[in-house]
């Protein structure tokens, strides 16, 4: 059936259809329609970070990102939803169009440059849930507030976000943002680490009880700049680390009339980049949980991603292309995996 719906929606302006899509998911959510299409989640728990995760296949952030529609997206199978990115606070992102499809490769470009509704407003959703599987807060920062001040926000949105997580998600690799990839190197990545993780520890220590704190990282980075970064990551101490955010290179697509739109290109064109990168991590942080994301489209796909060195998945592009049955057959391909 998803096919016909795809050629349908595909018709529509491409963030047009995401509101649509979602809308269409919590109406079925509410009328318990959801179970009955797609089945009951696959049940293939694994103890990672401290969290104990009802399967390995979650949902990337960027899809919900005020956590408005966490309920039925969980209902679809996930072991995990990542919400966000959320700022401290609300902003309406680029402006329109900033949403492309880019079909003959099953690839996406975004530059929605984190729009959301704030941290107040996801935190009040989040607290509302009745999805019962983990769900990461990934966190970043206000378009107005400059790369010097970058912490400020990350501190603020951690400090809203902890009571409420089970897990947090710092993303320094959107390209949509201006200057932020620029925090993931060297000093810089240190400096701002750094005082998260503590801030975290005091706070974990003050509820009695440790949130894991992880980084999500890009692909477009050269064997030493990665392994500068997994150097900083180990030197901070973080409980994991995402792999990877959308790409900025076009080398794959060049051949798409819309190749050339600024913003971050995610799909099947970024599936071995970002396993490159899982691999390199793996080999300078043997034993760091690892979420690998990027261009998962099948089962098979989700196992090279475990392949590469991943504890743990995510999609995003995939489910717009092949649909929501993509989770169940990715949490049954990685189960049978075992």
């Amino acid at each position: 059936m998803y096919p016909i719906a795809r050629s349908l929606l595909f018709r529509l302006d491409p963030e047009t259809t995401h509101g649509m899509a979602l809308n269409a998911l919590d109406a079925l959510h509410k009328v318990g329609g959801i179970k009955r299409v797609y089945g009951e989640p696959v049940s293939d728990p694994v103890e990672l970070m401290g969290l104990r995760f009802p399967n390995r296949v979650g949902l990337a952030a960027g899809l919900d990102k005020n956590a408005d529609h966490l309920d039925a997206l969980g209902e679809l199978g996930f072991g995990f939803v990542e919400v966000g990115t959320v700022t401290p606070k609300a902003q309406p992102g680029n402006p329109k169009p900033r949403l492309f499809r880019l079909v003959g490769h099953e690839a996406i470009i975004n530059r929605f440059g984190f729009n959301n509704k704030g941290v107040e407003h996801l935190v009040a959703q989040v607290k509302k849930r009745h999805y019962n599987g983990i769900v990461g807060i990934n966190i970043g920062k206000n378009l107005t507030t400059s790369v010097e001040h970058a912490l400020d926000d990350y501190l603020a949105c951690l400090n809203a976000v902890h009571g409420s997580a089970d897990y947090i998600a710092v993303n320094i690799s959107s390209p949509n943002t201006p200057g932020l990839r620029t925090l993931q190197f060297g000093e810089q990545l240190d400096a701002l680490l750094g005082p998260i993780r503590a801030k975290s520890r005091e706070l974990d220590a003050q509820a009695g009880r440790n949130v894991p704190l992880l980084v999500k990282i890009a692909p477009d980075m050269s064997e030493e700049e990665v392994a500068l970064v997994a150097g900083s990551i180990a030197r901070n101490e973080l409980d994991g680390v995402i792999a990877t955010n959308t790409t900025v290179s076009r080398d794959a697509v060049s051949d798409d009339p819309q190749a050339q739109e600024a913003g971050g290109l995610s799909g099947k064109p970024v599936f071995e980049a970002s396993n490159t990168v899982i691999r390199l991590l793996r080999a300078h942080l043997p034993t760091l949980p690892i979420i690998g994301v990027g261009g998962i489209d099948s089962g098979e796909a989700a196992k090279a991603k475990m392949a590469a060195g991943a504890d743990l998945v995510q999609l995003y592009s995939g489910l717009i292309y092949q649909g929501p049955a993509l989770v169940q057959q990715c949490a049954k391909a990685l189960k049978q995996g075992e």
